[in-house]
């Protein structure tokens, strides 16, 4: 007769066979929840950052804190590049204010103030009619006015050019 084979004890699973199986079982779900844990993580700090939205309205807040300060420079009176057509040459009268975020910054910049108008008039006396045509015209004069005023003022950072009055004549 065959002899049957005798249940193993609690000593003879540990030493078994059978041992190396239920720690690779252990080891590959211990990895899947660290896996798991990882990616849930990795998810939520990509997804949760703020939207572009709340960043701008952070960035007004902040803004609305502090209020601005206005710097206003004399009335200019430019005579402007005549094109070949024109026997006269053009005039331009421009009333422009700086904004500045800070009124400590404005203190820095007034005692400036006689550089930046020339810096303006040394630019706009270049200038034609049909420059400052349209939106587009205006933009760009207010930007390039803005990168003067901001290399005139330097360290002092001046926020925006805002125009009271331009006439082209």
């Amino acid at each position: 007769m065959a002899k049957k084979p005798k249940p193993k004890t609690d000593d003879e699973d540990a030493s078994g066979a059978d041992a190396p199986k239920s720690k690779k079982k252990l080891f590959i779900i211990v990895g899947a929840v660290a896996l798991l844990a990882a990616g849930g993580g990795g998810g939520w700090f990509f997804l949760n950052k703020p939207s572009a939205e709340q960043t701008a309205a952070a960035e007004a807040a902040a803004k609305a804190k502090k209020p601005a300060s206005f710097i206003e420079m004399k009335d200019m009176t430019i005579g402007m590049a005549a094109s070949g057509q024109q026997e006269r040459a053009p005039l331009m009268k421009i009333k422009v204010v700086l904004e500045v975020s800070d009124p400590k910054i404005s203190e820095d910049v007034k005692p400036l103030l006689p550089r930046v108008e020339d810096a303006f008039q040394v630019f706009m006396r270049e200038l034609r009619p049909s420059d400052l045509e349209g939106s587009a015209g205006m933009y760009r004069l207010k930007e390039e006015l803005l990168r003067r005023v901001n290399l005139t003022v330097y360290p002092a950072k001046v926020d925006a050019v805002l125009f009271k009055e331009l006439l082209v004549q």
